[in-house]
C-alpha cells in the first residue's frame, strides 16, 4: 500500500525539500501552502506534487482542507509533516502582541489544527506517522525569538505529549530539530549576522535542506515504530543535547 504524506509549508526550503524525498521513496504526496502562489505553482509544475491552500492557523480550515485533500486523492492521510512557521524578529520591549500571536499560532497553533484533523483516522486506522518541525532555537533559545523560540519549544513539549497518547494506537510522534538551514528565510539574514552565526557551527556550514528531509523520512518509515516522542537535532554539533 502507497501511503499518502502531507507536509505543511511545503513548496519551499526544508518543505519542499521534504516533498521531493517522499516521492522518491515511493510515497503519495501532497503540500500545503498560504502565501507564495508563484512559488507554489512553480512548484507543483516542477514535481507534480498536488498543491493545496489554507491558512494552517485557522482551525475550520484545516479541517476542511484535510478533508478536501482526502476526497481529491481517494485515500486517508497517514503521514503529517508539521513543517509551516515564520519568524518575526524583535526583543521583547520592542516586540508587538501581533508578533507575538503571529509566530504563537503559526509555529505552534498549527501543529495542534492540523494533527487535530488527522489523527481520528490514524487512531482508527492504527497507523500514523507525525513529523513536528522544531528548531534548534527552541531548545536554546536565540536573542530577539522569544516568540519563535517559545513556539518551538512549544512544538517539542506537544510532540512528547502527543506521542504518549498515541503510542497505543501505532502511531509515532517525532519532532526534528534543524540548526541553520540554506533555506530563503536563512538567506534574509544579515550577512555580518549570518557570518557569525556560520562561525559557530562545528562542521563549518549551513545544513542543506536535502540533509533535514533525509532526517524525516527516516522517522516516517516502516521501520521506525519503536521511535517516538523523540526530539532528533541537526545542528551540525552547533548544540548539543
Amino acid at each position: 500500500m502507497t501511503r499518502l504524506a502531507l507536509i505543511t509549508g511545503g513548496t519551499r526550503g526544508i518543505g519542499a525539500a521534504i516533498a521531493r524525498r517522499f516521492k522518491l521513496d515511493g510515497l503519495n504526496v501532497a503540500v500545503t501552502y498560504y502565501g507564495n502562489d508563484t512559488a507554489a505553482i512553480a512548484f507543483t509544475q516542477d514535481t507534480g506534487i498536488p498543491i493545496y491552500k489554507w491558512d494552517a492557523t485557522d482551525f475550520d480550515a484545516c479541517q476542511i482542507g484535510v478533508q478536501k485533500l482526502q476526497t481529491d486523492l481517494g485515500q486517508p492521510v497517514d503521514v503529517l509533516v508539521n513543517n509551516a512557521g515564520i519568524t518575526r524578529d524583535a526583543t521583547l520591549p520592542k516586540m508587538t502582541v501581533e508578533q507575538w500571536h503571529a509566530v504563537i499560532d503559526n509555529d505552534l497553533g498549527a501543529c495542534f489544527n492540523m494533527c487535530h484533523a488527522i489523527i481520528s483516522g490514524m487512531r482508527d486506522r492504527g497507523w500514523g506517522r507525525i513529523v513536528n518541525i522544531a528548531s534548534i532555537n527552541g531548545q536554546k533559545g536565540q536573542f530577539g525569538q522569544t516568540n519563535y523560540s517559545a513556539a518551538k519549544a512549544g512544538v517539542i513539549g506537544f510532540t512528547k505529549a502527543l506521542a504518549l497518547e498515541s503510542a497505543r494506537q501505532g502511531i509515532t510522534v517525532n519532532a526534528v530539530a534543524p540548526g541553520y538551514t540554506a533555506t530563503d528565510m536563512v538567506a534574509a539574514m544579515d550577512p555580518t549576522v549570518l557570518e557569525g552565526i556560520v562561525a559557530q557551527i562545528p562542521v563549518g556550514r549551513l545544513a542543506k535542506p536535502e540533509e533535514i528531509a533525509h532526517a524525516v523520512a527516516f522517522l516516517v518509515g516502516e521501520r521506525s515504530a519503536f521511535i517516538t516522542g523523540s526530539t532528533l537535532s541537526i545542528n551540525g554539533g552547533q548544540y548539543l543535547v
